[in-house]
């Protein structure tokens, strides 16, 4: 079975797989299974590459559609795959929003190896990937499900903790840029200035674009990264959007106020001159 799915997960481009029994993942939130009507035996976990393209001001992660749409219809296409085998079994798919620790998963399932700035960098895609899971209640030995592997490291070579803007990542720091962006209310001077210093008005890849795994990123060959992509987010931008449009956008859940307040800070530069 698990040859099968792999030719699903191939026609998908879909590279990276593995299938876990669910007894050998790590559980973070039980209320989420206790809200289904079975009891989860088996994931099947996967990677999503999505580095597309290069950005201005956002992280590259937001350059097209929202990626939890590409995560719940390859969720949907996978789920209606196992019940054509499986008619009788339970399913859910998940990204993000997970019972599981999604990330230990993909570790233990041998899809990656763990960076000092807490990403999972896979072997090929680096960590321009988001992980996406399906818990079903089919046995794991029905599913050639393989047995975890220990978690591997990144060299620990202090870049990602050097480059991070707010030193974060070195224990200096108590937040993360990409934070900041997504921050309600009045923000302070300090982060203000970070956000012009490092041009971002939404996310950060700071630590990310420094990564040695990440020098020479592999392109998504999902065509859906390559699709309706911005690089660029400015007020025309957002002024062109439909609200149907910018809710399918990943920035879209702060609300646009925040985005065009980001923007005001952020084009403050060019009256006070690019902060070094």
């Amino acid at each position: 079975m698990k040859n099968e799915i792999k030719e699903f997960f191939k026609r998908e481009k879909i590279e990276y797989f593995n299938i876990l029994a669910y007894k050998d993942v790590r559980e973070t939130n039980p209320n989420i299974m206790a809200r289904e009507s079975f009891v989860p035996k088996s994931v099947i976990i996967y990677v999503v590459p999505y580095y597309g393209t290069e950005t201005v001001n956002i992280s590259r992660y937001a350059a097209s559609y929202d990626y939890h749409l590409f995560i719940r219809g390859i969720g949907e296409r996978l789920i209606d795959f196992l019940k054509g085998h499986f008619a009788h079994n339970s399913y859910h798919s998940y990204g993000d929003h997970s019972p599981i620790d999604e990330r230990h998963a993909a570790l233990i399932a041998g899809l990656g190896i763990l960076g000092d700035n807490g990403l999972l960098i896979n072997e090929k895609y680096g960590s321009y990937i988001f992980i996406g899971d399906v818990v079903t209640d089919i046995p794991p030995e029905k599913l050639g499900a393989a047995e975890p592997q220990e978690i591997d490291f990144c060299e620990h070579c202090g870049i990602c903790k050097r480059s991070c803007p707010t030193k974060i990542l070195s224990g200096e720091g108590c937040e993360c840029l990409s934070a900041i962006t997504q921050t309600k209310g009045e923000l302070s001077d300090a982060q203000k200035a970070l956000m012009v210093k490092y041009n971002t008005v939404w996310g950060c890849d700071e630590c990310q674009r420094h990564c040695p795994h990440n020098r020479d990123p592999q392109i998504t060959p999902i065509d859906f990264f390559h699709e309706n992509t911005i690089t660029n987010l400015t007020h025309g931008v957002l002024d062109s959007m439909t609200k149907e449009e910018f809710k399918k956008r990943a920035f879209s859940w702060r609300g646009e106020g925040i985005l065009r307040r980001n923007l005001d800070i952020v084009s403050s530069r060019g009256e006070s001159g690019k902060t070094e």
